[in-house]
């Protein structure tokens, strides 16, 4: 039973005004935090391959796909399609060879030059950040079978 010398205020009985007046102290010290920027809050990375993942998710990811195999949201459109960063041919690339295609592009391909968009400093991110994705492994030797003992 209710002791009645308590009020009971139901959820019927919070009004709008009741509503807007006990958020908007709470709007007002936490909209600050929609002007920092997100580098701020998260830091900035660390590292050139932090940095090279940030710029290809922003920059390549659409065609290349996140994990660069070349299935990007947009390489159903595009002909021909974009290449796998993580196939064995491109693992065998020389880093100049890399940067070569990152700067200038690929002819009668979507694949644009970003010489004049990317610094090379954020070109050599973007490889470092490739070169990780490339995950060759030699296949595990078979191990020799036991010596008998005679």
């Amino acid at each position: 039973m209710r002791n009645s010398s308590v009020p009971f205020r139901s959820a019927r009985c919070l009004t709008a005004t009741t509503l807007r007046t006990s958020t908007v102290p709470l709007l007002l010290m936490t909209s600050w935090l929609l002007v920092i920027p997100a580098c701020v809050v998260r830091g900035a990375p660390d590292s050139a391959v932090d940095r090279g993942r940030l710029i290809y998710l922003e920059r390549c990811a659409v065609c290349h796909g996140p994990q660069g195999r070349g299935d990007g949201p947009e390489a159903p459109f595009l002909s021909p399609r974009p290449a796998s960063l993580i196939s064995a041919g491109a693992s065998v690339k020389s880093d100049a060879e890399f940067l070569a295609v990152i700067a200038n592009g690929k002819p009668r391909t979507a694949m644009p030059a970003w010489k004049d968009r990317l610094s090379e400093e954020q070109r050599r991110e973007v490889l470092a950040y490739i070169r990780t994705l490339i995950r060759f492994q030699p296949n595990p030797l078979t191990p020799p079978p036991p010596k008998e003992q005679r």
